[in-house]
C-alpha cells in the first residue's frame, strides 16, 4: 500500500499574541466579566435602566490603552467605563427537555434570557478618556 503524500506548502500559523488595536477594558457587570472596546455594542444581562440613558461602570478589572495594561487588585483605581443603553431585548430561545427513561415522564420548557444592549461610549482612567 502506498502512503499518501502530504505537502506542507505553508507552515501552520500560531495564534497571535499581539494585543488588539486600540484600547480595551475588562469590566464586571451583571455577574459576569466582559471584554469591552469603545464604540462597540454588547448584550449584557438585564440592567434596570431607561433606554438612551448613560451608565458608568466603576468595577474595571483591567485597562489597556494600546501600549501598556494596568491590572487592578481587584479593581483599577480611577478607571470608569461609560455605557449608553440602546435597547432591552430577549436572547435566543433555549429548549430544556427532561426525560426519565423507561418511565412515562417528559418535561419540556423553554427559556429566553432578558438582555440589555449597550454601546460603550468611553473608557477613562483618572478622568482622562482613552478613546
Amino acid at each position: 500500500m502506498t502512503e499518501p503524500s502530504v505537502s506542507l506548502t505553508t507552515p501552520p500559523v500560531p495564534m497571535s499574541t499581539a494585543s488588539p488595536a486600540g484600547p480595551y477594558a475588562i469590566v464586571e457587570t451583571s455577574g459576569t466579566q466582559v471584554w469591552v472596546q469603545p464604540n462597540r455594542y454588547y448584550d449584557l444581562n438585564r440592567i434596570n435602566a431607561e433606554i438612551d440613558s448613560t451608565l458608568t461602570l466603576e468595577n474595571v478589572l483591567l485597562v489597556n490603552d494600546g501600549k501598556a495594561a494596568s491590572i487592578g487588585q481587584p479593581y483599577v483605581k480611577g478607571a470608569t467605563v461609560e455605557l449608553q443603553v440602546m435597547a432591552h431585548r430577549r436572547g435566543p430561545k433555549v429548549i430544556v427537555y427532561k426525560m426519565r427513561p423507561k418511565k412515562k415522564t417528559r418535561r419540556k420548557n423553554g427559556h429566553r434570557q432578558e438582555l440589555t444592549r449597550v454601546m460603550v461610549k468611553s473608557i477613562s482612567v483618572g478622568g482622562t478618556a482613552l478613546a
